[in-house]
């Protein structure tokens, strides 16, 4: 049998797994409407599709994932509740040199459901974790939850928390504009030089300033210096509210141990409670579904690099005798993903997927090491 072929013949077993687990297989197309559904990846995911241009449909991308046109199909026709399962290729440049595949298969699990979301949770990462059992991989969860929560209970203003909130996945920029909020470093010097020319009103600045030869108009260049001189006077962040925050992104422990640590947390940023408790709804589920959860890794900043669509928990199995290869499963909570493919339409979902040729791999390595 030739690698494709067994790689297709591993993507058909996890996928009839799935089905026999109550999914229904759904497709999706090949090229899908960049224009709409793009910036819904964001930035990761945004820089590495492939994107063309049809004469009558518009800029279209090479389908990146499976995740946001099956939430699209649902929150137009689906009923509730739905499990969903699908397979196929998926498309992403990958930086030069890196020497991984372009192009690879994607088999996934998806639960369209409000009755229980915690119990949704432990259905979907123990079906995962059942199905790979045989690789010895290591399972990590997370939850962006967590981070979001903890940035909206930040004394400061709504727009330093949308701008945190926005670079929750880019984990150097969060930082730049945390150390920023809380004064720890000053405000590019470009941007002073900017305001203290606008000490004498905007409008002079304006004039005094070369013509007007860019895309913004005098009146959006002054709301934008405006908005910059009300962030200067902002007072910072509390330095006992920023260390928080840092013990919060830095927590690496068993489930049990964080959620007893956050929990303490929260007596001190109050905000997190209920994504606390969420957290601990989720752990007797998890339980409940046979999960070992004393000994499952929990990591506050996991998936914070490349699950951007992801807003709660989320979930990863690993190799770590091959740290060269990317994780064989990824998946996670993705509510706020529906809302907006709903037009307002509130649905809790939560998925994941498998990468069949990184089973296959594992399987042949495990094969040859009985011999």
């Amino acid at each position: 049998m030739s690698d494709k072929a067994a790689i297709r013949a591993e993507a058909a077993r996890l996928q009839a797994f799935f089905q026999a687990s109550g999914a229904v297989p759904v497709e999706a197309d090949l090229l899908q409407p960049a224009d709409t559904l793009l910036d819904l990846y964001g930035e990761d995911i945004r820089a590495r599709a492939y994107t063309t241009h049809d004469p009558d449909r518009g800029e279209l991308m090479l389908r990146p994932d499976f995740t946001v046109p099956v939430v699209q199909r649902h929150m137009e026709e689906g009923a509730e509740p739905a499990r969903y399962t699908y397979l196929g290729e998926v498309f992403r440049k990958q930086p030069a040199g890196a020497n991984r595949a372009s192009e690879y298969l994607q088999v996934g699990y998806e639960i369209f459901d409000r009755s229980n979301p915690a119990g949704s949770d432990a259905e979907v990462f123990a079906l995962f974790s059942e199905v790979l059992s045989p690789l010895g991989l290591r399972p990590v969860t997370g939850d962006i939850g967590i981070l979001l929560a903890a940035v909206d209970s930040l004394s400061t203003t709504e727009r330093r928390k949308r701008a945190l909130r926005r670079h929750i996945w880019r984990p150097r920029r969060f930082r730049v504009l945390l150390d920023r909020f809380t004064g720890r470093k000053p405000a590019p010097a470009g941007r002073a030089e900017l305001l203290k020319a606008a000490d004498n009103g905007v409008e002079t600045l304006i004039a005094a300033a070369s013509p007007n030869i860019g895309l913004r108009s005098p009146g959006e260049i002054a709301r934008r210096v405006e908005l910059l001189q009300e962030e200067a006077m902002a007072e910072p962040i509390g330095s006992a509210e920023a260390e928080v925050l840092d013990v919060i992104l830095s927590l690496r422990e068993t489930l049990t141990n964080a959620h007893e640590h956050l929990r303490d947390i929260a007596v001190d940023l109050p905000g997190i409670s209920h994504a606390v408790a969420r957290m601990a709804r989720r752990m007797e589920a998890l339980d409940t579904a046979g999960i070992d959860v004393a000994g499952l890794a929990f990591e506050a900043s996991y998936g914070r690099t490349n699950m951007e669509y992801y807003d709660g928990f989320v979930f990863g199995f690993l190799a770590d005798a091959r740290p060269d290869m990317p994780p064989v499963a990824t998946g996670g909570r993705y509510d706020a993903l529906c809302h907006v493919l709903g037009g307002g339409r509130d649905i809790p979902a939560v998925g994941g997927v498998i990468r069949p040729e990184l089973v296959q791999h594992l399987h042949s390595h495990l094969a040859e090491g009985t011999r």
